[in-house]
């Protein structure tokens, strides 16, 4: 990703990836969190990389927010401070590694163990010969012709390390193809499943053994695992996932760090699980208040995020801020208004964005969020529009808008709105009208 200085190089510059971190120091805006959570000394990033810091056990995290509002971004900069202080840290991208609408909970635990193997080979840490031996006869047992076929002939002996040719690598070129059939291999993904079901606690020792091991060589620091992508999984398949087995993935002695959905913090479920993790929220931008008018602070600091990326010399007056408006603080809904704009204008030869062409990529993002609402639902959320915007009784309805990015939800005192272009279709369809109408 560079800086975009014309209209052709908007689309690599506003990207809906994650900001890396050998992309902070020139992308990153710091100076979002204020209008996040309405005072200057909130952070649930914050909060959880000082309990990392400083604490020697295990504590297990669920981080809630919107799709699209930043969390990657936000949990890739907070990895990058921790890796300066010496942590080991490690993202999994669940999406990339695995199928999110069949998933179960021993998928991650396979997950984690390749994690920590790999922070292992990265250090060059003297694992004992004996917990190398135990890994591979865990999945040695009851898989041999799948396990042996992937390791080789290479045997670990007992005096064997990290260190030793072909044994750590042979590990993870297996747990590279474990995690292929988990995607693919529908016979194969039920014996690893079954493995780890039936003997979680022997492998929880086993990764407790690696971080151990791991510790040691970063002066007690112990590893940090942080799942992405998991904000995105259906209602019912994150329950299925996390409630049933709440006690097993908290049970870590290291820190791990889960995305989960925001709309499942209104189901009565969620109480449950705030007993096993520690809850955070990322709340969205705030651009506007609870009383409908605009917050000029918020919106200022979504300014500075494009300014980041590219000149705001490229787009018409009043241009940007329509966009910014009209996506209501979701950063994801902006960037894709920005490129849809940026194509639009390349398309007519034009060196700058102009109204008609932000306004036709609003219109289709209106179009993307409106095929999730149906008519049965308009009353509820023309209900919040007028001023409902706190107390809402139809959680299940609410949990429903939520996971369709159609209700937003802003800052630290938990209050809601419908997403602006969906206010806009119940105008268009005189559903509602403004006063001056």
């Amino acid at each position: 990703m560079k800086y975009a200085q014309r209209i052709s190089e908007m689309l690599n510059a506003f990207s809906p990836e994650p900001l890396h971190m050998d992309q902070m120091a020139e992308f990153y805006c710091s100076d979002t969190m204020e209008y996040r959570m309405s005072d200057r000394y909130s952070s649930p990033i914050e909060d959880i990389l000082d309990i990392c810091k400083e604490t020697s056990g295990g504590h297990s995290f669920l981080l809630l927010g919107h799709k699209g509002c930043g969390k990657s971004t936000e949990l890739n900069r907070m990895s990058q401070r921790l890796m300066e202080d010496g942590f080991q840290v490690r993202t999994v991208a669940c999406s990339v590694d695995l199928d999110l609408f069949n998933l179960v909970y021993s998928d991650l635990f396979i997950l984690m163990g390749e994690a920590l193997l790999e922070i292992a080979r990265e250090l060059q840490c003297q694992l004992p010969g004996m917990l190398l031996t135990d890994i591979l006869s865990f999945w040695k047992e009851g898989t041999e012709t799948v396990i042996c076929q992937e390791v080789g002939t290479v045997s670990v002996q007992g005096g064997a390390s990290a260190k030793t040719p072909g044994i750590l690598k042979n590990l993870l070129e297996l747990f590279v193809k474990m995690k292929a059939d988990l995607k693919f291999n529908e016979e194969t993904r039920k014996e690893y499943r079954r493995k780890i079901s039936t003997r979680s606690s022997e492998w929880m020792l086993l990764m407790k053994r690696l971080s151990e091991e791991i510790a040691r060589k970063t002066g007690g620091k112990q590893p940090i695992l942080i799942f992405e992508d998991l904000d995105k999984l259906n209602p019912e398949d994150a329950w299925r996932v996390f409630y049933q087995y709440a006690a097993v993935l908290s049970g870590m002695p290291f820190p791990v760090i889960y995305t989960f959905p925001i709309g499942l913090s209104y189901d009565a479920r969620f109480s449950a699980m705030e007993s096993y993790f520690i809850t955070k929220t990322l709340p969205m931008i705030k651009i506007e208040t609870i009383e409908g008018t605009p917050f000029s602070e918020g919106i200022q600091v979504i300014r500075e995020i494009v300014e980041k990326r590219t000149s705001l010399d490229l787009f018409e007056p009043g241009v940007l801020e329509e966009l910014i408006h009209d996506t209501g603080g979701s950063l994801r809904d902006l960037f894709h208004g920005i490129n849809a704009s940026a194509k639009r204008a390349e398309r007519r030869n034009s060196e700058t964005i102009s109204r008609e062409d932000a306004q036709r990529a609003l219109e289709e993002l209106k179009t993307s969020l409106t095929r999730r609402i149906e008519e049965k639902e308009y009353d509820f959320l023309i209900n919040i529009y007028r001023g409902n915007k706190e107390r809402i009784e139809n959680k299940e309805m609410l949990l429903k808008m939520l996971q369709a990015s159609v209700v937003l939800e802003y800052n630290g005192k938990r209050w809601h709105n419908v997403h602006p272009l969906v206010i806009r279709f119940f105008k268009d369809q005189r559903l509602i009208q403004d006063v001056a109408e």
